[in-house]
């Protein structure tokens, strides 16, 4: 859910903001300090650009594996992360055990989940993929078994079942591609939550520095021994291919896992 904040500010007008649901249990079981790196190695060397700072916050311990098996949990409450864009559910599960896990859209405080190998089809219950009929759309993905969910974790994505075969199951991911999982493997059904995130509006310079990101400079608007775009007169171009700071080429091709090349069916590229 979202809110449009009034503009009695120019650092206001715009403003759309993401409207936090309220907690009321805090478990520091379930939480851990993260430290700020600043985008610095050991060294203190800069290797990520365009982060410091930033509000302190805690770290969630997120159950991806979603390995209690056969055991109900009953949904205490939906909270905000600060340190994704989903909302997270707390779930106290009948063996007294305590965990967070991503919150699907349309689940609610009081809901009951499950893990097992074949589950009913109802939203937060993780289950083997060969259970779950064709067109079920499911998140938080296993790619090697119990190894935890790595495939669409991210506010409102989900990836959809299309098919199997004897070992896999053909699954359509959120950039369109569509590749080949083992169906021994986990997911959860449901699409993850707050889909609205990608309607947020900043607004202002200084909400960013909370988050720890600092401001970043066009290459186009440096000097030439800044950076290889810089120089030109008047609104001059980047003069061939784009480059980052250090004179590499950008838009080229970046995958370089041939081992797993064999499992991708239908490249991103082709999606409509």
């Amino acid at each position: 859910m979202l809110k449009q904040i009034k503009p009695i500010t120019n650092g206001r007008r715009g403003t759309v903001l993401l409207v936090k649901p309220k907690k009321n249990v805090s478990l520091k079981a379930l939480t851990k300090k993260l430290s700020v790196k600043s985008g610095r190695n050991n060294r203190g060397v800069i290797t990520v650009r365009h982060k410091s700072g930033g509000a302190k916050k805690l770290y969630r311990v997120i159950d991806f594996k979603r390995n209690n098996f056969n055991i109900e949990g009953v949904v205490k409450q939906i909270e905000y992360d600060p340190n994704r864009n989903a909302f997270i559910a707390l779930v106290f599960y009948k063996n007294g055990d305590k965990r967070y896990i991503l919150a699907p859209k349309g689940l609610e405080v009081g809901s009951t989940v499950i893990s097992a190998e074949k589950t009913p089809i109802e939203i937060g219950n993780s289950m083997k993929i060969e259970n779950i009929p064709e067109g079920t759309e499911i998140h938080n993905i296993e790619l090697n078994p119990n190894k935890g969910g790595v495939i669409a974790r991210s506010a409102g994505n989900y990836a959809t079942v299309m098919s199997f075969d004897k070992k896999y199951c053909q699954l359509r991911l959120p950039s369109g591609e569509i590749r080949l999982v083992l169906k021994s493997n986990y997911a959860t059904i449901g699409q993850v939550s707050n889909a609205d995130f990608v309607n947020v509006k900043i607004g202002k310079a200084g909400r960013s520095r909370h988050l720890g990101i600092k401001p970043t400079v066009r290459g186009v608007a440096m000097h030439p021994f800044d950076h290889p775009h810089g120089g030109g007169e008047g609104r001059g171009g980047t003069g061939g291919p784009s480059k980052d700071v250090y004179g590499n080429v950008r838009l080229r091709k970046t995958r370089k896992n041939k081992r797993t090349q064999k499992f991708i069916i239908s490249s991103r590229k082709n999606k409509k």
